[in-house]
């Protein structure tokens, strides 16, 4: 990417990077909506690395902007420069609710999926597939339930995990700023 010696070329390229992002962005939400299968296939990948790429560049262009308004820009800049940083993090946001959107969708298609072949394996037992496959297959589904359950018991303790760390820095915050109150203050001797 050329780097732009003037405000003017940088508003330009950051409204290019802007339209080429609203028109790859456009397409992705048409793919997220339209999407059911659980394979990522290259199109998917070539938007998302496509997006990612322009984002890059919108925030590159953003940072050599903020530069330029450091340097002394009107108030007329830095509003512009404010504008495009939040067009940038709007962009940003619903880029990745977008792809949380899909992988979401992506691995309930896959729990399905999962269930349509336990079903299919329950009725093929049920119209009596020889007994060692009929074993097998019981095994495979008691195992696959155990690990959906493992799996449940994991998140829900990588959650807590996450909310004790969370409460313990805020905890160890409040321990800070009240000893920076209480050595501020003098203490009241009754």
């Amino acid at each position: 990417m050329d780097v732009p010696s003037s405000w003017d070329a940088l508003r330009k390229q950051a409204r290019k990077l802007e339209a080429q992002l609203d028109e790859q962005m456009n397409l992705y939400r048409k793919l997220v909506s339209t999407k059911v299968s659980t394979k990522v296939d290259s199109q998917e990948n070539d938007l998302e690395s496509g997006i990612d790429r322009l984002l890059k560049q919108l925030q590159q262009v953003n940072m050599q902007m903020q530069d330029w308004v450091s340097s002394g820009g009107s108030e007329m800049v830095s509003h512009t420069l404010t504008r495009h940083q939040e067009i940038l993090q709007d962009l940003t946001q619903e880029f990745y609710r977008l792809r949380s959107s899909l992988r979401a969708k992506q691995e309930h298609a896959s729990l399905l999926e999962d269930f349509r072949e336990f079903d299919r394996s329950r009725l093929d037992l049920e119209e009596g597939v020889d007994s060692t496959e009929h074993a097998l297959l019981k095994e495979h589904a008691a195992i696959s339930r155990s690990t959906g359950q493992m799996d449940s018991v994991i998140s829900q303790a990588q959650a807590t995990l996450g909310a004790l760390v969370l409460q313990r820095s805020t905890f160890g915050g409040i321990n800070s700023k009240l000893s920076n109150v209480s050595s501020r203050l003098p203490t009241v001797v009754s």
